[in-house]
């Protein structure tokens, strides 16, 4: 009898027809929520494998009533923020690491799709896209060339990077091929030989970068010491004409803060593609209703490596170590 694996919501088809060979595969249907601990609770109960993607939190309930599960392929080994290793250990359930080579390497690839995604939120916010269709669609075109809807635009303007990781150094020549000057800091300084050839200018002082810069990129690692890196004091240090964009993660700043610089003009806009409320700190991810109504603000649901190439690379790599893992295991 083939084993059973459960995956958590819909993927692309490439990695269900791979484990369709050695296994018979149940897809969550929805895609309106993340799966509830109770349901898969209840996989527990019922199938071998649990596929599980980033954001999917499992805790210890899941392996609390002598489970029928055998494994959990997850896409990679820090995964202790989502998944309750010391229960699911102890319910004598496997922890299956995507394998770093073949479809499995898919991190650089998830880091330019990410890329990709702060440039598009970055141009948005710079020439008014989002407002602009709203403008467009409500009837407003009425006449050509309307200054109704002048941007800030690319062109030797400065874009202030928090940061300098994978996403950002894939983003570095993006930026510069619209034409954006590029500071950034960071608590380790890249070489003077890597600055000079990604054509960077390192700022130590994050007040001093805010104040330079027109757009303000922020790629900066989550961590106790960066916890509400941007509050109300920097918020206030940025030009009243400048946009924050946000591909990091949501708690490196402080929401609130944000939400009445936006409102009260502290700033000009803002592209967002992480909340503060968002697994692992909460189950179901959730935008303010404050942010969900400003009109100058370009929202997307933490979805940077939305591509099909990307995300299939991904999901390609999990679904072939777990058929190696079932292999070996047969």
């Amino acid at each position: 009898m083939a084993p059973s694996v459960f995956v958590v919501q819909p993927i692309p088809e490439p990695a269900l027809a791979v484990m369709r060979t050695v296994a018979d595969v149940e897809v969550y249907p929805y895609s309106d929520r993340m799966v509830t601990t109770d349901e898969l609770a209840s996989v527990a109960q019922r199938c071998d494998y649990i596929f599980a993607m980033h954001e999917t939190m499992i805790p210890a309930e899941v392996f609390s009533n002598k489970p029928r599960l055998k494994g959990i392929i997850v896409g990679g080994r820090e995964v202790s923020d989502m998944i309750d290793v010391a229960a699911c250990e102890e319910a004598g359930v496997t922890l299956i690491h995507t394998a770093p080579q073949g479809h499995g390497a898919s991190r650089k690839g998830n880091a330019k799709a990410t890329a990709d995604l702060t440039l598009a939120l970055l141009l948005s916010c710079a020439y008014r896209v989002a407002e602009a269709d709203r403008y467009t669609r409500n009837g407003g075109f009425r006449q050509e060339m309307t200054m109704d809807l002048m941007g800030l635009g690319c062109t030797d303007k400065v874009v202030g990077v928090i940061g300098m990781g994978r996403v950002a150094l894939e983003l570095v020549p993006r930026l510069k091929a619209v034409d954006l000057e590029v500071i950034y800091t960071k608590r380790t300084r890249l070489s003077e030989s890597e600055e000079q050839d990604l054509g960077i200018e390192w700022v130590a002082e994050l007040g001093s970068l805010l104040a330079r810069s027109d757009y303000v990129v922020m790629l900066a690692n989550y961590q106790e010491s960066t916890h509400k890196l941007m509050g109300a004091a920097e918020f206030a240090q940025m030009k009243s004409t400048a946009h924050f964009i946000n591909s990091g993660r949501g708690r490196l700043v402080d929401e609130p803060a944000l939400i009445a610089a936006l409102q009260d003009g502290t700033i000009a806009g803002a592209g967002l593609d992480v909340f503060w409320d968002e697994p692992p700190v909460t189950h179901d991810p959730y935008v303010p209703l404050a942010l969900r109504k400003l009109d100058n603000v370009v929202l997307t649901p933490h979805n940077g490596g939305a591509t099909w190439d990307s995300r299939t690379r991904q999901t390609l790599g999990m679904a072939d170590s777990l058929v190696e893992y079932l292999k070996s295991v047969d």
